[in-house]
């Protein structure tokens, strides 16, 4: 059962939260096997990484009050070239990744993405309802800490990118397989407002806290001794009792993910458009057919000669639909 379960602790200044797919992440790869490329599936490497994003992006957007789509993106020098969880405010989500080469046997996120040090992983978040002028705000980090050492899991990424992007201590545990994606995610709480110093200069109190609060180092050193066998095999509740026994946690009601695309005939249609009627005609004149599949979904979506002829005709309002969706 598909569950995000979110917490506090009683009298601390931390929180947490749990999510674990498993109906919708299987349905996830399935769609992927099933894609318009062949029916290729991911390398179990990938399908891993994947899962932790998908994991990742639905603990993000949940902490966040955004209304809109958070996308996180990992892109590199690696046999993966980028990877894609995209997350929306209803906690539906979608992932793909576009693959070159041969896949190492048990690579991890450096053999992936960062095998010249190239790596950047970026979280962009996009308004649904976007104002006029508005653009999407994106903060990129590399994929090294401080130090420029690399870094071996996508939670240390993560965990680097909220310290440097909020000024929050956080830990993160993630693990993935091909029945379950699953993570924790335990967070300082913010100190509301600012602080004004002897000089007159308003400072962020939060980055005086950054290391400094023995509660939430506690905690965060009970959550790194959960191993990812346990959080995949064991229920969110079961996780919760094993690791924080000793604490008093007030649980809220569990929310539920999905994985739900966002792809359609209309936006296809509008990415034609944007071609050209030339390139568009082109296209049928060599195929006989228009065929656009969905990386996230798999779905393909067919425009023949006819549908090509009703999107460019002036005056059209709606997308041709006499062509099969499969």
């Amino acid at each position: 059962m598909d569950q995000l379960i979110k917490f506090m602790f009683e009298g601390l200044p931390v929180r947490g939260m749990l999510v674990r797919l498993t109906g919708s992440w299987r349905e996830a790869m399935a769609r992927r096997a099933s894609a318009s490329d062949g029916g290729h599936a991911f390398a179990p490497e990938v399908r891993q990484m994947l899962g932790e994003m998908a994991a990742a992006g639905v603990l993000m957007q949940s902490n966040l009050k955004f209304n809109g789509a958070l996308v996180l993106q990992v892109q590199g020098d690696g046999p993966v070239k980028l990877a894609v969880a995209e997350t929306r405010s209803d906690l539906g989500y979608r992932v793909t990744a576009k693959v070159n080469g041969a896949v190492p046997a048990g690579a991890g996120l450096a053999a992936l993405v960062n095998v010249q040090g190239q790596g950047r992983c970026a979280i962009t978040l996009d308004p649904q309802d976007r104002l006029p002028g508005q653009q999407p705000y994106q903060g990129v980090v590399p994929l090294h800490g401080d130090q420029r050492e690399p870094l071996q899991k996508l939670s240390e990424v993560l965990e680097h990118y909220m310290l440097q992007s909020e000024q929050l201590d956080t830990r993160l545990v993630l693990a993935a397989n091909d029945e379950v994606a699953a993570g924790l995610l335990i967070q300082r709480l913010p100190i509301t407002g600012g602080v004004m110093s002897a000089s007159g200069v308003a400072y962020n109190p939060d980055e005086a806290h950054i290391g400094a609060n023995e509660d939430f180092q506690r905690i965060a050193m009970l959550a790194a001794t959960l191993t990812s066998q346990e959080l995949l095999t064991l229920a969110p509740q079961q996780v919760l009792h094993c690791l924080f026994w000793e604490e008093t946690l007030r649980v809220f009601e569990p929310l539920t993910p999905r994985f739900a695309c966002t792809c359609s005939r209309e936006r296809v249609a509008g990415m034609l458009n944007g071609l050209g009627v030339d390139e568009v005609r082109s296209i049928i004149a060599e195929r006989g057919e228009v065929e656009v599949g969905c990386d996230f979904c798999g779905v393909q979506y067919r425009f023949d000669a006819v549908d090509v002829g009703e999107l460019f005709t002036p005056g059209r309002e709606s997308p041709p639909s006499s062509s099969s969706v499969q």
